[in-house]
């Protein structure tokens, strides 16, 4: 049983009938038309088409010997198409119509082919380079348009129905958000609207916290020690006493960026086992000078004689480096620079005060006597709070051969041991001069005036006098100043010393048997302070154990075992 689309296959599908053909005689050209005597429409050869010969500019486009289509002897035009006979167009050639646009041009055969008539060609611009992206033709396109218009600002713009002269458009264009008929809200997407709505809540809200800010920082003070410490801010609801006490609090706020760490910068200690005076030392430019290179890094040069200027002055001063580098880069070049622990206190940048983008050292915030403290410095701000007590020195660059920093110890060891009553009137005495020269100068004056009452005293004194003969024939002796080691003052009068060469004496001395102590028992001394601090951060690091466990309400392992 076959399929159904084989059945359909195999069905046999009728003939679809066609038009009749029109005849062969409707295709033959009659050469002789029978019916219309005296009109011979035997096909005859044309002529030839023919140029302006004058117009030479113009090329003649018709090469019959290329294209023999346009040859006079060729074949007569083709017939009219299939299914339509010569006999029912008659003179369908000749017939046209004389309203068309062609033939809307000068008629005469010079007319025809003068090249004036023809309109004449654009020249074409260069393409735009797409390589980099699509140019903008915004120049193009509103360039002109503001040309244009700047032109005719004169005259009367068409879009303007009001006829008001003042409402004319601006150049360049009418409408827009500037210029336009409409107001600059109409504009605007509900976008910007509610983004301008929360903007506008924004700048309340910020109005809003900063009134309640001032007025809780202009609340009246809490304890007495505020109190105390604003004496010219008073209490009260006034505006000018809130903004005043408003402004004290937050001037006490930024303190903690710009002012000393602590109010007293050194501890309190027993006059009598510290020595009477206190010398500050800078660190930078005047002990120690840092420079960086690109072959070495950093590197740092200690001053000549440093090791002796403060060993030496160690036994007249209590000594301070006080730094405004911070702790973290100065506190390896101070262990470095002092293994032994010569300097009892050094301050960092944090113990500075900061004014106007500079560190400045408060003398007042070390807990010493001012009349009893002398600072050296290279930099005249870091001391202009207290610059009577501050000696400047010039800024140590690295040379070998400086001794400017060793010749001040004369005059530092004098104002220690002659007790001067006020450091700042003997350093105000050398204002403006050089303080090693001029202290040589003064203490030659000295000398040479000592030596001069010194032979007068022995030319009045007899060499033996009775009450000593007697005292001696005792077995006593005249009581006379001694120095602790024994040696006596009057001894050394004799001897043709002043005070200040016996000091020095003496201070040498002790400073040899600190020098020899430190070079035959520099490594112990080191290796005990090495084991003592080690002790010490063990300890430390105990008791934040402790009480991190105590804080979680747990038992520490030490105290397990």
């Amino acid at each position: 049983m076959l399929s159904r689309t084989a059945l359909r296959a195999l069905r046999v599908r009728p003939v679809p009938r066609r038009a009749p053909l029109a005849s062969t005689s409707q295709w033959i050209r009659s050469y002789a038309d029978t019916k219309r005597p005296g009109q011979d429409r035997t096909w005859k050869p044309t002529d030839p088409i023919k140029f302006d010969e004058n117009n030479k500019s113009t090329p003649n486009p018709v090469h019959p010997g290329e294209q023999p289509e346009f040859d006079a002897a060729a074949a007569p035009t083709s017939s009219p198409g299939p299914g339509v006979s010569e006999a029912a167009t008659p003179d369908a050639q000749r017939e046209f119509r004389t309203d068309q646009a062609e033939f809307d041009g000068p008629q005469a055969a010079e007319q025809n082919t003068d090249p004036t008539t023809e309109s004449p060609q654009q020249p074409q611009k260069p393409l735009p380079d797409l390589r980099h992206g699509i140019p903008s033709t915004f120049g193009e396109e509103f360039g002109a348009a503001e040309t244009k218009g700047s032109a005719q600002s004169h005259e009367h713009d068409p879009n303007n129905i009001t006829e008001d002269p003042t409402r004319e458009p601006q150049p360049g264009g009418s409408g827009g958000r500037e210029s336009g008929e409409l107001p600059k809200s109409a504009y605007e997407t509900s976008t910007d609207r509610r983004r301008n709505r929360l903007a506008n809540y924004s700048y309340l809200a910020t109005l809003g916290f900063g009134l309640l800010s001032a007025i809780y920082l202009g609340r009246d003070w809490e304890t007495e020690e505020e109190a105390r410490a604003h004496p010219d801010v008073p209490t009260g609801w006034g505006l000018g006493a809130i903004y005043n006490r408003a402004r004290a609090r937050l001037s006490s706020q930024m303190g903690y960026y710009t002012e000393p760490t602590f109010p007293k910068l050194l501890p309190d200690m027993d006059p009598a086992t510290r020595p009477p005076m206190t010398l500050v030392l800078s660190l930078e430019d005047l002990l120690v000078h840092s420079e960086w290179s690109t072959k070495n890094g950093w590197r740092t040069a200690k001053r000549p004689g440093v090791d002796y200027f403060l060993r030496y002055l160690s036994q007249y001063y209590e000594l301070v480096i006080f730094t405004s580098v911070r702790s973290m880069d100065a506190d390896p070049i101070i262990r470095k620079l002092d293994p032994f622990r010569i300097v009892m206190w050094p301050l960092f940048r944090e113990a500075t005060r900061y004014e106007k983008g500079e560190y400045i050292k408060d003398l007042s915030c070390l807990n010493r006597d001012l009349s009893k403290t002398i600072i050296i410095d290279t930099n005249p701000a870091h001391v202009k709070l207290q610059p009577e007590n501050a000696i400047v020195l010039p800024k140590w660059k690295g040379q070998k051969d400086d001794k400017s920093l060793v010749a001040l110890i004369p005059f530092l060891e004098y104002i220690a041991m002659m007790g001067t009553g006020d450091v700042r009137s003997a350093i105000k005495s050398f204002e403006g001069k050089d303080i090693p020269i001029e202290f040589a100068q003064r203490e030659a004056k000295a000398r040479e005036a000592f030596n001069r009452e010194l032979e007068a005293e022995k030319a009045k004194k007899p060499k033996h006098s009775a009450g000593g003969m007697l005292m001696g024939a005792l077995g006593l002796k005249t009581q006379r100043p001694t120095y602790p080691d024994g040696s006596s003052v009057a001894e050394g009068f004799e001897q043709g010393k002043m005070i200040s060469d016996q000091i020095r004496e003496r201070g040498q001395k002790a400073y040899e048997a600190m020098d020899k102590e430190i070079r035959e028992n520099g490594e112990r001394i080191l290796k005990e302070m090495e084991a003592e601090e080690k002790k010490f951060m063990e300890e430390q690091m105990k008791n934040m154990k402790g009480g991190m466990f105590s804080f979680l309400g747990v038992n520490s392992p030490q105290e397990k075992n």
